[in-house]
């Protein structure tokens, strides 16, 4: 049996969970940690590492780093890493590589089929390009689950509640809010609403922008790997913020020292136009939901950025009361998507829980009416539960018209030109003397990916296209570009990473010291590579402990 293996794939930072002995039981990377950072990077010897070792690299090797990838999931963005370019795919294919590989040296046997979340307001493009990711990793996708519904299974299932819940994920990425009702064993998903481009990584970049203000610098002026340390710091900063206890950031650069204050009240004032841009999906998801605040009986937090102590105090004040924090935010979409694995298999543990989900967003096609062309036609309106299958009629323009294209958009826009393109294709006609009619049915299921039929009334021709399940755009041959060159990289031993973890960290930790300090860290590098050179494994973990320990102290 290949056991239920649910897959959290974050912007961040990513989880692989698997559901045993009634419980979901999160899986230790090769460092012993079972948060693994979204981050890839490549080594001078074109040597591949992700995770924590490919974070520290981030600040001392940017140009040969690259993080939040997930947010381009669906464009045309490529990422240079060194002399390689990678698709933000392939990227994301990597880091489910890492995490196949860590639940495999756990459970002691290959894992194929899994769960993965993703936000609930990910287009079709962007699920289809996930599943691509899974397939590139060896991975086969048996089903996406939205974040916000994966945290309210594992949330239901741990607390046995009952009653109208507000999930609130704030990721390092993405902001999705869901709205749903439990009666266990039915879980039943009201609304969802969200925006895909809102995150910590927006926070942390602000505090960035709010330095350089202070300083009259111009981020254009200063050096890739320079701003690299800088973002470090200001994310480091963002996690010390607590009460109105003031915090430093100092900053080394041509040879001057750059300070910037900061705590929790001035923080609010920097991050206020991000704070008045999560009110908006709370306020349409509430009303979707024909909700009022009060009615709701608990708030959930989901997402490490949502533990800001400014994103908390305005989700208290927004519902009037205090959000749920006993399950860890971090963890909790990996373990419902290892819930939504478990409940597919029909382990006898969950079989009982029934999830229903919805559409979160409109979908419908490009039309025109009264000559004006360009508006938004609706077939599923958002927050339709789903799965779904809805019709609508339309007609041509005019008599002996010979096809139609139909584009196929997301987005809740009246002109299409402001929604999202999703796919189109021409449907040919039979000229006829008069107006035909023409039904268009779109199906949406639970994994999010679309499906589109036509019916000509007149003649009853069905020209219905399945909307492919492979990415927009790419054709056999460069899905096997993709397979061959990710086969091809040389990925570094799992039993190697938490050497090499720490000889990234050592780096980056030299980086941004001065002085004493420094050389300091520097008798560690060279005592642990004169260890790692005379291959004596008992005393490379035993030094790797006491330089762990004492950088441990050095952070303090």
């Amino acid at each position: 049996m290949h056991p239920p293996i649910g897959i959290d794939l974050g912007t961040t930072n990513s989880l692989i969970c698997v559901w045993q002995n009634g419980q979901s039981t999160l899986i230790p990377n090769a460092i012993g940690k079972v948060v693994t950072p979204s981050v890839v990077s490549i080594d001078e010897d074109n040597s591949i590492l992700v995770g924590h070792a490919a974070l520290s690299r981030l600040t001392t090797h940017p140009s040969r780093s690259a993080a939040a990838f997930k947010r381009f999931l669906g464009s045309s963005k490529v990422f240079t890493l060194g002399d390689q370019k990678f698709t933000p795919t392939e990227l994301s294919a990597l880091v489910l590589k890492s995490l196949k590989a860590d639940a495999e040296a756990f459970l002691k046997q290959e894992i194929r089929d899994v769960v993965i979340s993703v936000p609930a307001y990910f287009n079709d493009e962007q699920r289809k390009q996930t599943r691509f990711a899974a397939e590139l990793a060896g991975l086969n996708a048996v089903r996406l689950i939205n974040e916000p519904t994966a945290a309210s299974m594992a949330y239901g299932l741990h607390e046995e509640q009952s009653g109208n819940t507000l999930v609130f994920d704030l990721g390092g990425g993405t902001f999705d809010v869901t709205v749903l009702e439990y009666a266990m064993p039915i879980i039943e998903v009201h609304a969802s609403a969200g925006d895909n481009y809102l995150g910590g990584e927006d926070f942390t970049h602000e505090i960035v922008k709010a330095c350089l203000s202070e300083w009259q610098l111009k981020q254009e002026d200063i050096p890739v790997d320079d701003y690299a340390r800088l973002l470090d710091l200001a994310e480091q900063l963002k996690c010390k913020l607590s009460g109105e206890q003031m915090h430093n950031l100092t900053w080394f650069w041509q040879d001057k020292q750059w300070q910037f204050s900061l705590n929790e009240v001035r923080a609010k004032s920097i991050w206020l136009p991000l704070l008045n841009r999560l009110r908006a999906p709370v306020e349409q998801a509430l009303s979707d939901a024909r909700l009022k605040a009060n009615e709701l009986e608990h708030i959930v937090l989901v997402g490490g950025s949502s533990q800001l102590g400014v994103v908390r105090e305005l989700v208290t004040k927004l519902f009037g009361k205090l959000p749920y924090r006993h399950i860890n935010p971090t963890t909790i979409v990996a373990q419902g998507a290892a819930v939504q694995a478990a409940c597919r298999l029909r382990d006898a543990d969950v079989e009982e829980v029934i999830l229903t989900d919805v559409c979160p967003y409109t979908l419908g096609i490009a039309s025109c009416s009264n000559n004006i062309n360009g508006l938004f036609s609706p077939i599923i309106e958002r927050n339709t539960v789903v799965p779904t299958s809805k019709v609508k009629t339309f007609y041509t323009s005019g008599p002996q018209q010979k096809s139609i294209m139909l584009s196929i958009y997301q987005g809740e826009n009246p002109l299409v030109e402001n929604n999202v393109l999703i796919d189109q294709f021409e449907v040919p006609l039979t000229p006829m003397e008069k107006i035909q009619g023409i039904d268009v049915r779109f199906s949406y299921d639970l994994n999010g990916l679309l499906e589109v039929d036509v019916v000509l009334l007149e003649t009853g021709a069905l020209h219905g296209k399945v909307i492919d399940h492979s990415p927009i755009g790419l054709t056999d041959k460069q899905k096997q570009e993709s397979h061959d060159r990710l086969a091809a990289i040389k990925i570094h031993p799992r039993d190697e990473m938490p050497n090499r973890t720490l000889l990234a960290r050592l780096e980056r930790a030299w980086a941004q010291a001065l002085g004493d300090e420094r050389l300091l860290i520097q008798s560690y590098i060279e005592a642990f590579l004169e260890v790692l050179e005379q291959q004596n494994q008992e005393e490379i973990e035993k030094i790797r402990s006491e330089i762990e320990k004492d950088l441990n102290e050095l952070n303090r």
